[in-house]
């Protein structure tokens, strides 16, 4: 093996690392932040203080970390499990405390044809595992949306009721 590119991600030891797709690297380091890397240029990262506000900056740490190509899966070392969009970083799933204690990995179900029967209609699911001996599925939910048609025909169902309520209320508007 030859090495390409060193760089500094984290103060203090990583706690695991994940390659994903487009060259991106995500990295889980003990100094409680979760960064998403491009080369050796930080594109996005979290830290726990920013995150959950209110709660001290040494309370958690991020312990395991995958990033699938659209999303990102976390464990803590409390036992906390979250899914994230892996381009924003926004939070879609959290569950406090889903393990007694340090989630030591998580994993993502592939798509494959095994794995959408797993998906069951939800759009992702994560496997994790931690030192209480469980393994645990975590399921995303499918996020509604309104086909566009439906959301024109809504649109134009306004129009013409707001129309007629002027036209009930101020006599020759139209």
């Amino acid at each position: 093996m030859k090495k390409t590119l060193e760089f500094k991600a984290h103060d203090g030891e990583i706690e695991d690392i994940a390659l994903g797709p487009d060259n991106k690297v995500v990295t889980a380091g003990r100094d409680f932040q979760c960064c998403v890397w491009q080369q050796d240029q930080l594109v996005t990262g979290l830290r726990w203080n920013e995150n959950l506000p209110g709660i001290p900056d040494k309370a958690y740490r991020y312990q395991a970390c995958r990033d699938s190509g659209t999303f990102l899966g976390l464990g803590t070392v409390t036992g906390s499990v979250a899914i994230h969009i892996a381009f924003s970083l926004q939070r879609l799933y959290y569950v406090k405390e889903a393990h007694g204690i340090v989630v030591t990995d998580v994993a993502f179900i592939p798509e494959s044809r095994p794995g959408r029967e797993l998906l069951a209609g939800n759009e992702a699911a994560l496997l994790s595992v931690a030192v209480d001996s469980r393994c645990k599925l975590h399921l995303l939910p499918s996020r509604r949306s309104l086909p566009v048609w439906l959301l024109l025909l809504l649109c134009a169902g306004l129009i013409v009721a707001a129309i007629l309520l002027l036209q009930l209320t101020f006599p020759g508007f139209l």
